[in-house]
This record gives C-alpha cells, sequence and structure tokens, in this order.
C-alpha cells in the first residue's frame, strides 16, 4: 500500500486546555493560562490532548497548520508547563525499583498466571477488541520508532552505536515494505481500519495519549536521556512475548495474514533487541555516565505505571462488554471483514 502523506486534521478539544491550543493553532484564541494547567488532571484527556497536539507539531503537524509554529515560542512555553504537570506527577506517582538491575531483572520475568491485555486478547479476546486495540495503538505505531531517535545525538559510544542498529531494524532495514510503521498499517487494513496518519486521535483514550506523550517528553529532552532508554529497554523487553501473544490472537479471531506478520515480525526481531538494548544501550550508556541510572530505572518504571492504566483502561470497559474508545469505529465494510480460514 502507498503512504498517505496528508496532514492530519486538527482534532476536537477535550476540554479548556485543549481547546485554547486549538485555537491559538487556528489563530481564534489566547494560549491558557499557566495556573489553569497547574491546576489540570495530570492524565486526563484535557491536558494529553493539548500536549499530543503541541508535539505532533514535532512529527508529521497538522493540516492548516504552518510548519513555523514548531517553534513558536509562546506555544513552547505552554507545552513547557504542560510536561512540568505531567512529568511531577509520573515522579510523584510511580513506584520505583532500587537499581537498573532489579528493574530489568523485573521486566524479564513472565508472571506464569498474567493477566494483562495482551493475556486477555491472547485467551479469548474477540474481533471487535482486536479493532479496538489497533485503532489505539495506532496513535503510536504508524509512526513507530520515530520518538526513539530523537535520543540519538544525545548518546556516544557503544549507547549510541546500538541504539542507532536497533532503529535500523525498526525502520525496515533499508527496505521500505518492511519499516515497521508500514506493517503495523498493513495489520490495520486486515482489520478494516482507515490507515491514515491520525485518522484515530479523536477515539484514542487517554491513556494510550500518556504513553505515546512519555515517548516524545522523554526523547525532546536531552536531560531525560537516560529515562528514553529505560523506557526504550521497557519496550523491547516486554515486547517478544506480549507480541507473541498477539500474533496468536490475530490468528484465532481470522485477522488477516498481514496482521498476524507484524507481531510475528515483532517476536523475533525484539528478541534480538532486548540483547542489544540490555548489553549494549544500558550498559553503554552507564558506563559512561553512571549518574543517569536513577533516570533509566524511572524511564522503565514510569513506562510500566502508565502501560498498566492503559491496560485497566481497556480491560475495565470489554469485560463489560463496553467500547474503550471516546468514539467508536467505524464497521468494516464486506469486503474488510476478515475471515477465518
Amino acid at each position: 500500500m502507498a503512504h498517505d502523506l496528508r496532514e492530519p486534521r486538527l482534532p476536537s478539544a477535550r476540554g479548556p486546555l485543549s481547546g485554547a491550543v486549538l485555537d491559538h493553532l487556528r489563530g481564534t484564541g489566547p494560549l491558557p493560562a499557566a495556573s489553569a494547567v497547574a491546576g489540570a488532571d495530570p492524565y486526563g484527556d484535557d491536558l494529553q490532548l493539548a500536549l499530543y497536539v503541541c508535539y505532533e507539531l514535532h512529527y508529521r503537524g497538522f493540516a492548516g497548520v504552518p510548519g513555523d509554529r514548531e517553534w513558536d515560542p509562546d506555544l513552547l512555553r505552554t507545552r513547557a508547563a504542560l510536561e512540568q504537570r505531567f512529568l511531577s506527577a509520573l515522579r510523584a506517582d510511580t513506584p520505583v525499583h532500587a537499581s537498573v538491575e532489579e528493574a530489568v531483572g523485573d521486566l524479564l520475568v513472565e508472571p506464569a498466571d498474567g493477566t494483562g491485555v495482551s493475556h486477555h486478547l491472547c485467551e479469548k479476546g474477540e474481533l471487535w477488541q482486536l479493532r479496538e486495540y489497533a485503532a489505539h495503538r495506532s496513535l503510536y505505531h504508524l509512526k513507530e520508532a520515530d520518538p526513539h531517535a530523537w535520543v540519538l545525538p544525545r548518546l556516544t559510544g557503544r549507547a549510541k552505536a546500538a541504539m542507532a542498529a536497533v532503529e535500523f531494524d525498526e525502520f525496515g532495514g533499508g527496505r521500505a515494505d518492511r519499516v515497521h510503521a508500514r506493517l503495523f498499517a498493513d495489520l490495520m487494513t486486515d482489520l478494516g481500519l482507515d490507515t491514515a496518519y491520525g485518522r484515530y486521535l479523536d477515539a484514542g483514550c487517554a491513556e494510550m495519549l500518556g504513553i505515546v506523550n512519555l515517548m516524545s517528553l522523554f526523547g525532546l529532552h536531552r536531560e531525560l536521556r537516560g529515562a528514553l532508554v529505560g523506557h526504550f529497554a521497557d519496550v523491547e523487553i516486554t515486547s517478544s512475548p506480549g507480541s507473541r501473544r498477539l500474533a496468536e490472537a490475530m490468528r484465532r479471531a481470522g485477522a488477516g495474514p498481514a496482521a498476524v506478520f507484524f507481531y510475528d515480525e515483532h517476536v523475533e526481531a525484539d528478541a534480538v533487541h532486548e540483547q542489544i538494548v540490555r548489553h549494549e544501550v544500558i550498559d553503554g550508556l552507564l558506563e559512561e555516565e553512571p549518574h543517569l541510572a536513577p533516570d533509566v530505572v524511572f524511564g522503565i518504571d514510569a513506562t510500566e505505571y502508565l502501560e498498566g492504566r492503559l491496560a485497566d483502561r481497556l480491560l475495565d470497559a470489554w469485560r463489560s462488554g463496553s467500547s474503550s474508545l471516546r468514539t467508536p469505529l467505524d464497521a468494516p465494510t464486506a469486503t474488510e471483514v476478515p475471515h477465518i480460514s
């Protein structure tokens, strides 16, 4: 399939903060006051959407918004206030391990009685739940690995070389048809979903926005490079077993070959990436900058904290028979409905 290069449309506001940011980008209103940001729910829809929109100017932007708004100083001040509110809450709320070794060690242990989203989808997930999961995750996977690339200029030596090697794989190893964002778009096609970049932003929940925002927050700040490495380690270490379950879920639901392939690819690739990240990226970073160890731990544990919030949101909705999305998905057409072979 061809890439859709159109810039996404601006989303609908979810409250006064996001409404003010969107109005500012349209040239129709002022940005929110600092006091409004300080009093906002740091994990809520309004703040998370406002922050996501600010960050998205550094990626694909939005239709009708001039490219130079990426460096609008007033908007950057607002973004800094939003970031501070979010980061302060994460530092206060995230249970952290005592050391990098303990944090990584816990990630390597697969609980025998796992109850997370991938376990649910593997064991009893229905096709409509797989479609919702893909719609949520599209907010990251259609730009997979892009947020992590921000850290490359901030690393040196072993850590930089190893991180670049993993990113090269994520970007297809030089092959456009193997770029992981492209593979996810193929998965979405198998599930009868719209592959346009940003298509499901209005549907995505605050918990998913928080996870994507965490990547951008860590990636765009040099002082948080250790946290970005910790976050990336969490993603790569947990990906292979989770992807194995999701591949089985796609097979069981008859989701289609591209949907299965996306997760099969991650089972193999991320098993290798896990070793590289643990022994080259983390060890290389801490060999040169040992003082960043607490930041690596925070990156791991903040990722787990936000992923746990997303899991609670999805599973609570699905167990009650409700949608986890803010707006309903369009039903796939007859030609798009996956069939079990």
